[in-house]
C-alpha cells in the first residue's frame, strides 16, 4: 500500500529494462539471429551497468 511512495533506485529500474531485452532476445532467437544478437549485446551492456551501480 506505501510502495505507492517508495521511489525506484537507478538499478531497479535497469533490472527491469534487463529482463525486457532478455525477453525479446529469446523471442527472437528463433526467427531473427541478427536482431537476436543485438538484443543480447544491448542487455549484457546493461547488465555491465548493473554490476557498476552495484560495486558502488
Amino acid at each position: 500500500m506505501f510502495n505507492f511512495f517508495k521511489k525506484t533506485s537507478e538499478v531497479d529500474k535497469l533490472q527491469k529494462q534487463y529482463e525486457k531485452l532478455m525477453k525479446e532476445w529469446h523471442a527472437l532467437s528463433t526467427t531473427n539471429r541478427g536482431e537476436s544478437d543485438k538484443k543480447y549485446a544491448e542487455a549484457q551492456k546493461l547488465q555491465d551497468r548493473i554490476e557498476q551501480l552495484q560495486k558502488k
